[in-house]
């Protein structure tokens, strides 16, 4: 505990909680619209943000600390989206059912070593340009909220540029200051929204068939797996961090599995959120970045128990802050992993590619566009490195 608080910085601190708020920003969006298509009671709602929240807090303090590395727990984002159309069709009994036999699955992909065998020979280009990829679209929000909000998105642009000129370290902490600001002193602040209430867990009985395996289950490991961990790794490896992967599967496949009948549809490392925590943003020394993730958990577990409070902080200011705030704070992060997507000259190519269909964002079969990005990115890769025969072989087949 010592050396946490040795360690601790008011960048990292920053940056941790800034993390957690972009996560309930967007992502928590797509569990309330899947709660809504289920008709699921806002008793049991509340239990579903509540799962996540706590798994995701405690998972990634423990994990941070153990490690000392900045590991970044969430909730599967993908596996929300899945939710949306599955939950209506299965019920949240079938559900909880499918999250346990994903989380089984997931525990023995762990255990088993397979994925720290591919996460280590995948090229540095490819890991960057995924990672680039995944927070592109963030970085553009910046300028799409800048009709809605002018005032407010151009003041916290310039207080952006000026910080990273003057004390970088900062530069996040002071957009979000002037940000507050701002929106108070304009009137958009919408006090009327706020309320106090606690969430409560509510326990739900699984049940398991074979259509809930097959349809939600499975397709719950595949998006976790390629749209989850794999751009999740590759923030840490990016970073210089060389944690294995296994312990971090297998970690979150558990708590997922502990608190899957309260709700939670799965854990996971998080890909866009990480890219906070893991940059000179945090802190300039990499070794005391993890006290970022550290204090973003301890805001999830905060949230978490606060319930409908939540909601109403987020419904209180206006979505053109956040979306702003999440884009000038990765921009430091995009701005290193397309310097590392191009940084190899026979790498670039592969490196080109793997950004490209990845901020495209086409989603395909069910997978993710970082899922394309990665498979186009290594076969651009394979194809550009095919040894060409020599003049000696060539002369030799000639008849």
């Amino acid at each position: 505990m010592k050396t946490l608080f040795k360690d601790s910085s008011l960048s990292a601190i920053v940056a941790g909680c800034l993390a957690t708020m972009i996560s309930y920003a967007g992502p928590l969006v797509i569990i309330f619209h899947a709660a809504e298509a289920a008709h699921m009671p806002h008793g049991q709602l509340s239990s579903w943000v509540w799962a996540v929240s706590m798994g995701s807090g405690v998972l990634g303090a423990l994990l941070s600390l153990r490690y000392r590395v900045p590991v970044v727990i969430a909730w599967s984002i993908p596996g929300s989206a899945l939710l949306v159309t599955a939950l209506p069709a299965l019920g949240l009994e079938q559900a909880v059912g499918a999250y346990l036999v994903a989380n089984l699955i997931l525990l023995l992909i762990g255990i088993s070593g397979a994925f720290d065998r591919i996460i280590t020979r995948l090229p540095g280009s490819i890991a960057a340009g995924m990672q680039a990829g995944i927070l592109f679209s963030f970085g553009t929000e910046v300028f799409r909220a800048l009709p809605v909000q002018p005032l407010l998105v151009l003041a916290m642009f310039v207080t952006y540029v000026l910080m990273r000129r003057v004390q970088p370290r900062y530069a996040v902490a002071a957009v979000l200051c002037i940000g507050a600001v701002v929106t108070v002193a304009s009137g958009a602040f919408r006090s009327e929204a706020l309320v106090l209430q606690l969430a409560s867990p509510q326990w739900v009985t699984p049940q398991f068939s074979l259509a809930a395996v097959f349809s939600l289950a499975l397709p719950l490991v595949l998006v976790a797996l390629t749209g989850q961990f794999m751009p999740g790794m590759a923030v840490l490896r990016n970073a210089g961090y060389a944690t294995p992967a296994s312990p971090l599967i297998g970690a979150s496949a558990i708590g997922g599995a502990l608190l899957a009948p309260f709700g939670c549809h799965g854990l996971n490392l998080a890909a866009v959120t990480a890219s906070l925590c893991t940059g000179h943003e945090a802190h300039e020394n990499p070794r005391r970045r993890y006290v970022a993730a550290v204090a973003g958990s301890v805001l999830y577990l905060l949230l978490g128990v606060a319930g409908a409070t939540l909601m109403s902080l987020f419904a209180a200011f206006p979505a053109a802050l956040i979306a702003a705030l999440a884009g000038l704070a990765l921009y430091g992060a995009i701005s290193e992993a397309l310097a590392r997507s191009l940084a190899e000259p026979t790498e670039r190519d592969a490196g080109l590619f793997t950004f490209l269909v990845t901020a495209s964002g086409v989603s395909f079969l069910g997978l993710s566009a970082a899922f394309w990005g990665l498979l186009f990115g290594l076969l651009a890769h394979a194809l550009l490195r095919l040894r060409r025969p020599q003049a000696s072989e060539v002369l030799r087949r000639t008849p």
